[in-house]
């Protein structure tokens, strides 16, 4: 294996590590729930796309061939993690009653997706920048 391919994987391992060290920090310290989501849905998640690069580079050069477990968990990580942390911090939000009288004002007729429900009908929907997000003709 050259000198250029072993630095690379040592470095995307290197990076990974870090990545996940500070992200396994965050969720241990951070002092709420709102502050432990950046964890692992920044860092860790990139700390294990990282590793995970690596072991598909390493594969790559070794074998000669392109492992597509790897692509598919990192592609699969990036794209759960998000949604995953939306939901938490949703459920967070829904969970202590005095926040949406904290949010601030949305600037359009209607108000905060999670704290309003939808319009039953074309004619409950607001006429701004946000919607309609129906056809009224």
């Amino acid at each position: 294996m050259g000198t250029i391919a072993e630095l690379l994987i040592a470095a995307l391992i290197v990076v990974g590590g870090i990545f996940g060290l500070v992200g396994s920090f965050g969720l241990a310290k951070l002092p709420d729930l709102m502050s432990r989501l950046h964890g692992p849905t920044k860092s860790s998640t990139l700390g294990v796309g990282s590793t995970l690069i690596g072991s598909m580079v390493y594969i790559l050069w070794s074998h000669g061939t392109l492992s597509l477990h790897e692509l598919l968990i990192t592609l699969f990580l990036f794209l759960t993690a998000p949604i995953t942390a939306n939901f938490i911090a949703k459920s967070f939000l829904h969970r202590r009653g005095d926040t949406a009288r904290k949010l601030p004002p949305t600037g359009t007729e209607y108000g905060w997706a999670s704290f309003v429900p939808p319009p039953n009908s074309i004619d409950d929907e607001p006429d701004s920048l946000a919607g309609p997000r129906r056809d009224k003709s």
